[in-house]
């Protein structure tokens, strides 16, 4: 539709055009409103995908909108003002950068930070346990709630970081040595007290160190996983070495000498049973690879 001329002091306005045909836009409200009055021009109207065409009046005369598919209003209202689409958000420049220092502080996030605390308390353990000769009831429950700390604290981070998606190469090779730092350090003072017989100290830490290194030399075949007998066996070692940091009499005394005799009874079964398993991975792993390299030659 075009503007309707009217005449003008200085002379008539050129008759409005409608614009070009173009692809039909998105459906817009439906209404349309009346063009804008002045002295010389209506509101620009737009029809298709963005061409416009401007109507022009006289003084004091009204013309109607112009309205297209989908586009209506008065002045100038279109689907896409003449431009393409809105594209995407595009990515700010230094993104990796900034993904980068995310997975870098990604480190110090809370199951890591319980791993710092349990290493932090070792040397703190083991001063509150030799202090004033090792013999004190008052600075060994000190050291009993440092070491009971450093056990739940081993429970809970793993749990964290497995739930929550925060496993990290330092989770990974710090976690264990945490657990045998605690573990080692506590064996050794008792030892070196007089409480616990050395042999016990050594059964218990041999197997960590052997199953250990029995992991790293089965590593290439595969991973073998913790079984309930592990899991049973650290519960019962952490129960057994904390009533023996307690200075414990009468009863208590002897149920800690139980406690710890199946400790070590575990300690043995379930390292027989590591071994077992490496073997068997072992010797399947080396059979799988000597199918494919057949395999591959034929």
């Amino acid at each position: 539709m075009t503007g309707v001329p009217a005449p003008a002091a200085g002379g008539s306005g050129a008759p409005g055009t409608r614009g070009a045909a173009g692809a039909p836009g998105a459906p817009g409200a439906g209404t349309s409103g009346t063009g804008t009055s002045g002295t010389g021009t209506t509101g620009v109207g737009t029809s298709g995908t963005g061409s416009t065409g401007v109507g022009t009046s006289g003084t004091g005369t009204t013309g109607p909108g112009v309205s297209g598919p989908g586009v209506s209003g008065s002045g100038m209202s279109a689907s896409g003002a003449g431009a393409s689409g809105a594209q995407g958000p595009k990515t700010p420049r230094g993104g990796k950068l900034i993904d980068a220092a995310v997975n870098q502080a990604s480190v110090w996030n809370v199951a890591n930070l319980l791993t710092m605390l349990r290493l932090v308390l070792v040397p703190g353990f083991v001063a509150l346990m030799l202090a004033d000769g090792g013999y004190d009831p008052v600075w060994r429950a000190w050291a009993w709630a440092a070491f009971a700390v450093a056990m739940i604290t081993d429970v809970f981070d793993g749990h964290l970081a497995r739930t929550y998606n925060l496993v990290t190469d330092f989770g990974k090779i710090a976690d264990p040595i945490a657990d045998k730092a605690i573990m080692g350090a506590a064996l050794i003072c008792l030892s070196y007290l007089g409480d616990l017989p050395w042999w016990v100290t050594a059964v218990i830490l041999g197997r960590e160190l052997g199953i250990t290194l029995l992991r790293f030399w089965v590593i290439r075949y595969g991973v073998i996983p913790a079984s309930r007998g592990g899991k049973l066996k650290t519960l019962t070692q952490g129960i057994a070495v904390g009533m023996y940091v307690l200075a414990l009499t009468g009863p208590l005394a002897t149920l800690r000498f139980w406690v710890m005799a199946g400790a070590v009874a575990l300690t043995v079964i379930t390292g027989a049973d590591y071994v077992r398993q490496a073997i068997v991975l072992r010797r399947e792993g080396m059979a799988e690879r000597k199918a494919a390299a057949e395999e591959a030659e034929a």
